[in-house]
């Protein structure tokens, strides 16, 4: 059973369950546990996420300035600090070993799908509010932190364990436990605990689907030649 980081993003996981296992159990993911993914379709993803995280990092800032209190600034901005000075080190490690310096990962070229998932998630902040935001930048983080414990229990190659570690780790698992006791105390605050009787909780329903979807695309940009 997935461990259960929020209960408003476990009520929209199982309204959405089909693409939900497609985006956790996607064969990229299998053929990165069984070691079988190449490497070159390893750093095209890399690259891509390294850039994805930058465009992520703006959406946590933005989510600090639409933050009603400071108990959610102080969340939301380390958050954003997590992702630059930890997740992407991960990125910048890896390319570097493989011969692709920082000035290279940074001049990496967006692909359709990565720009299709970021300005989404941007737009989600711009013209939505506090929840729709949230809402649109879970899939990616509670997503991952499930995704990393299932291939930690199944991994049975050593060629991405660095990847699979880092996200199977205790400071992230920690990560997603913030970001969902943030976005639970959130809903309740802005929509209260009967938040399904209530016209928001379908927009948000959009929100996750939407994300989940550009997140399953995502790995199938990595998969492309």
């Amino acid at each position: 059973m997935s461990v259960i980081y929020s209960k408003v993003v476990s009520e929209l996981i199982s309204a959405h369950k089909d693409i939900w296992n497609s985006y956790t159990e996607h064969s990229f993911l299998e053929q990165l546990a069984n070691g079988s993914l190449p490497n070159a379709q390893f750093l095209k993803y890399l690259k891509q996420d390294y850039i994805f995280l930058i465009h992520f990092s703006r959406a946590w800032a933005l989510a600090t300035a639409k933050s009603d209190s400071l108990d959610e600034m102080i969340i939301t901005s380390s958050i954003m600090h997590s992702l630059i000075n930890e997740e992407m080190a991960l990125h910048i490690r890896v390319c570097e070993r493989e011969g692709i310096n920082i000035k290279d990962l940074k001049s990496t070229v967006e692909t359709p799908e990565n720009i299709a998932y970021t300005r989404y998630v941007l737009e989600a902040g711009y013209s939505g509010d506090f929840l729709d935001l949230l809402i649109s930048l879970s899939p990616c983080v509670l997503g991952y932190g499930q995704i990393g414990l299932r291939l930690k229990n199944m991994f049975t190659s050593q060629k991405y364990k660095e990847w699979i570690d880092n996200y199977s780790s205790p400071e992230y698992q920690n990560v997603c436990f913030s970001v969902g006791k943030l976005i639970d105390e959130a809903v309740s605050r802005r929509i209260g605990n009967n938040y399904h009787k209530i016209g928001k909780w379908k927009i948000l329903n959009q929100y996750f689907r939407k994300a989940t979807l550009l997140e399953i695309e995502f790995w199938e940009m990595g998969l492309k030649p």
